[in-house]
């Protein structure tokens, strides 16, 4: 698969990313073999980027994609992880991206992952507690221990990014965005384009809604964070239901592929973003994601997508508050 400049960071990365949220338990329970199955298949197929946080899970994620990718050179690939996320003793979390945490954090991450660095660092979420500029120059002497090798952010917006920038610049944003999900355009992507930050965005297929694949009955597992989300459930779940219907006629009848390839393809359409996270247990999924990339969409079709989705009920996702 051919690779991207991910912005400043000079990263050389598949525009597909694997995304390890769904290994970490807030998706229901993992099947470990089935997981490494996966992200073996996704190295095997050209993705070498791998993205993971030590809040899934709090080690969990991490350490499958280590067990995973214990047998490829390690210089072949690019694991991205987050921090700045606490466990809670009620079982929940918080934001945390004080100094003593995230120094915690990264050598927890580095044990987790069974490496000596990892290639690019994120703030999981801004932490209104802690001044941007302590946290980024934190960040900045773990870079100078090589400890990581680049830092970015995730969940931030452009204001956030400017005031962590003035102590150490922002290489990389990780966002929300996806067809049902599109207030980065506003500011967050001209600011990121404007700067090279470079985007991989999460969450592309609307965390399953845009793969086709649900219905106005479908179920989710136990511990699985969509079961409490009201995304998933009531008259606007249905109407987006309708929408991802439409989409999926679509891309059927006159692109001759499929909702969730095309979902994909349209976040990759938007010029400020590099890369496209996508988080499954199943390899047929990967191979879907790997078509996408290559999936081109024209002005008319990009079109006829928002005339589509015009009707579209705006949803979230979760926060780690609502977690």
């Amino acid at each position: 698969m051919k690779q991207v400049r991910l912005g400043k960071s000079n990263l050389q990365v598949s525009p597909i990313a694997f995304g390890a949220w769904e290994l970490g338990g807030d998706w229901g329970a993992t099947d470990e073999t089935a997981a490494i199955e996966t992200i073996r298949h996704a190295a095997d197929a050209g993705i070498n980027f791998f993205d993971t946080a030590q809040g899934y899970g709090f080690g969990a994620s991490e350490a499958l994609i280590a067990k995973a990718l214990a047998d490829r050179p390690r210089e072949e690939i690019v694991i991205a992880t987050k921090g700045g996320l606490r466990p809670t003793p009620g079982g929940g979390v918080e934001r945390d991206a004080s100094p003593d945490w995230v120094r915690r954090g990264v050598d927890e991450s580095l044990k987790a992952l069974n490496t000596d660095y990892i290639d690019l660092y994120q703030i999981h979420w801004p932490d209104a507690k802690v001044p941007f500029a302590q946290t980024a120059a934190t960040l900045a002497e773990l870079v100078k221990d090589g400890k990581i090798r680049h830092v970015g952010v995730s969940n931030f917006n452009a204001a956030q990014m400017d005031e962590f920038s003035q102590t150490l610049p922002v290489e990389t944003l990780q966002p929300p965005y996806h067809l049902f999900r599109r207030e980065i355009e506003d500011s967050i992507l001209p600011y990121t384009r404007s700067h090279d930050i470079g985007v991989l965005v999460y969450g592309p297929l609307a965390h399953g809604l845009l793969t086709g694949a649900l219905k106005p009955g479908t179920t989710f597992a136990p511990g699985d964070w969509r079961a409490k989300s009201d995304v998933f459930k009531g008259d606007e779940y249905r109407r987006n239901l309708r929408i991802v219907e439409a989409l999926n006629r679509f891309a059927e009848n006159e692109l001759d592929t499929s909702v969730s390839r095309l979902a994909i393809a349209w976040t990759l359409a938007n010029l400020a973003v590099h890369v496209a996270i996508v988080g499954t247990r199943n390899p047929k999924h990967i191979d879907d994601a790997i078509a996408a990339a290559s999936l081109k969409l024209d002005a008319d079709a990009i079109r006829r997508i928002d005339e589509i989705v015009a009707a579209e009920v705006p949803v979230g996702g979760p926060s780690p508050e609502g977690m």
